[in-house]
């Protein structure tokens, strides 16, 4: 940033229903499901699949999941969010900051209003989301652009990119995680990134040739997956066990979250992955969750507790959740520096 303009940043996540009951979380996956980036499908199957199958029966289901995460405060994501805005500010007092969600309150559209109304010079648009998805990083920027196109006064907008390799996301991360593993000592370390349909993995490649063609598809980043998910995704977790001092066969990379035929999604599953090593005999895991910068109901209840309580019924004695970046200064220190540098 330069030190004579005023700066506006956007910090996007995929947001959060506005309370744990049926009736909320309804809304917000109504929102969410018919985002043709996230279901990308044509438009009636798209309503179809919507409004017979998903919103009359998983609401009440992902309410009670809510329920034993909420807080007195409210959604710990939107929780979180305001804490780092305020741990952010501090470190960048000359820039306005303002949080805009994907889905729900407050959304893009009302965080870019807040940024325009104090006057910015530009805005930077800062999707908090590691690895590029189409179903996330673009489906944020798309709404930016589509929210900052409708002003008559258009304004000049800068993108945080990807950074699952940003040495400062990495060293936050280890930051954050190498404490508790060294207290809880772990016989395995599990990465359980957010799973994407392999659908969406191959239509990011150029080239139709590359991805998930081979088993070794994303054993380094070339052309063709340079926008790969996947591909970051391995490239995050191969940074950390360097970072970490990981030995090769003391840790794995899968994911969790699927939603439909787990078969179609990427592999392998975290549960499955769990579940494995359990059985095999391993009895401590610590599970680090590299895709999200702030816990939410997937690290909290999926791995913290429906995970953990799994492991545990599988054979395994002890599950140790690490938990998100969140607001540590190690993380808002590290994304002050990314921003600085736009």
């Amino acid at each position: 940033m330069q030190g004579n303009e005023k700066a506006g940043i956007l910090l996007i996540n995929t947001g959060t229903p506005a309370a744990p009951t049926a009736a909320s979380v309804r809304a917000f996956l109504r929102d969410f499901l018919s985002d043709a980036r996230v279901m990308d499908m044509p438009a009636p199957i798209r309503w179809v699949l919507l409004n017979t199958i998903i919103l009359p029966f998983r609401p009440r289901h992902s309410a009670e999941a809510y329920r034993r995460i909420w807080t007195d405060d409210g959604s710990p994501l939107r929780v979180i969010s305001k804490e780092l805005q305020a741990g952010l500010k501090v470190r960048i007092p000359h820039a306005e900051i303002a949080l805009g969600m994907r889905y729900g309150k407050p959304s893009i559209a009302e965080g870019l209003d807040t940024l325009l109304a104090r006057h910015v010079d530009r805005v930077i648009a800062a999707p908090l989301f590691p690895q590029y998805a189409s179903a996330t990083t673009g489906s944020a920027l798309e709404e930016v652009y589509k929210q900052a196109a409708t002003r008559w006064n258009v304004p000049p907008i800068s993108v945080l990119p990807a950074f699952y390799a940003a040495p400062e996301f990495l060293d936050a991360w280890a930051a954050v995680s190498r404490p508790l593993l060294e207290a809880f000592r772990p016989d395995h370390i599990v990465l359980s990134y957010h799973s994407l349909p392999e659908r969406h993995i191959r239509k990011g490649d150029p080239t139709g040739r590359h991805c998930l063609a081979t088993p070794d598809c994303c054993e380094r980043l070339v052309p063709a997956n340079r926008n790969c998910y996947r591909a970051q995704c391995f490239a995050t977790t191969r940074a950390l066990a360097g970072r970490l001092n990981w030995a090769n066969d003391t840790y794995s990379t899968c994911f969790q979250s699927p939603l439909g035929r787990r078969s179609s999604w990427l592999q392998p599953a975290t549960q499955e992955v769990l579940t494995r090593l359990a059985r095999d005999g391993v009895k401590r895991v610590a599970v680090l969750c590299p895709s999200f910068v702030a816990d939410c109901l997937e690290t909290l209840e999926e791995i913290g507790l429906a995970a953990r309580d799994q492991f545990l019924a599988d054979g395994g004695e002890a599950l140790e959740r690490i938990p998100c970046l969140n607001a540590h200064p190690a993380w808002l220190d590290a994304l002050a520096g990314l921003l600085n540098g736009l």
